[in-house]
Parts: C-alpha cells; sequence; structure tokens
C-alpha cells in the first residue's frame, strides 16, 4: 500500500491561499456577470469559447473540454443558452451522432456587451495585484498545473 505524502506547513498554507483566491475570483466574476450581464460565468464561458472557435461554432465534446464542463452539465447549460436566443444546436453535416453549437448573432451581442465588465473584473482582481514579473510567473505556474492533467494550457 501507498504511504499519503502529507502536505508540509508550508505547502498547506499554500493550498489553503490558493483554494481562498480562486475561490474568490470565481465568486466575484460571477456576481459581475450576474449583475452586468444577467448570466453566471459558466454561461460566459461557453459563449466566448464560440466566439473565438472558426464559425463560430464547436461540437458538444470540443466545447465541455473546453470549458471543463462534464457533457450533461453542458448540455443544460447550452438548453438556457438556446431558450434566450444565444446559441443553436444542430447535427454535424457528416455525423449525425454528433451535435453542434454555434452562437448566434444575438449571442456575440450578448457576449460583447458583457466582455469590457469581465475583462475589467478579471483585470482588477487578479492582474492589478501583481507586477509583470508576477504576472508572468503565474502563467508559467498555472500552465504546469494544467499540462500534464488535460493539455487545455494555451502555449505561452
Amino acid at each position: 500500500m501507498k504511504s499519503t505524502r502529507w502536505l508540509s506547513d508550508d505547502e498547506q498554507k499554500v493550498w489553503r491561499t490558493y483554494l481562498l483566491a480562486n475561490q474568490l475570483l470565481w465568486a466575484a466574476l460571477d456576481r459581475q456577470l450576474q449583475r452586468d450581464a444577467g448570466m453566471p460565468h459558466a454561461y460566459y464561458m461557453i459563449l466566448a469559447m464560440l466566439s473565438e472557435a472558426p464559425n463560430r461554432e464547436l461540437t458538444m465534446s470540443q466545447l465541455a473540454r473546453m470549458v471543463g464542463s462534464s457533457p450533461s452539465r453542458l448540455s443544460h447549460a447550452v438548453s438556457r443558452l438556446e431558450q434566450a436566443g444565444w446559441v443553436r444546436r444542430r447535427k454535424h453535416d457528416t455525423d449525425g451522432r454528433t451535435t453542434v453549437a454555434s452562437l448566434t448573432d444575438d449571442g456575440f451581442a450578448v457576449l460583447a456587451a458583457a466582455a469590457p465588465g469581465h475583462v475589467e473584473e478579471v483585470r482588477s482582481i487578479l492582474f492589478d495585484p501583481l507586477t509583470p514579473e508576477q504576472v508572468e510567473q503565474l502563467g508559467a505556474i498555472v500552465a504546469a498545473i494544467v499540462a500534464p492533467n488535460d493539455g487545455r494550457a494555451p502555449h505561452l
């Protein structure tokens, strides 16, 4: 049986500080988007990923990987976005088993209106407290954490 590698006191402090920072960031982003755009952060991320994709569309599997969501949770969110008229789903042209989600013009307009406030919130919470060197270090650190887990880290 493998023995447990307990966290050192320093590691425990970093871990708990990281969790708190993460919780503060996500809660602030969710509050800001709810207040200014009437949507949770998860919906904003779906719209943003679609907006950056070729033809503003992705398969549901691709979209789930990009936003870090389970297929069932993503399907529920996309249903809500469809009801709002911001996303449309259709069967893939050549593979009837695959569903494609596409961003509508209305969805793009909602995203474009929400983006400035979202970016300002991200900047004020995450980047403004850091020096340029710390931003570079943070980028390297989070890329090192994400890369071996699922390869979604952007190349910096």
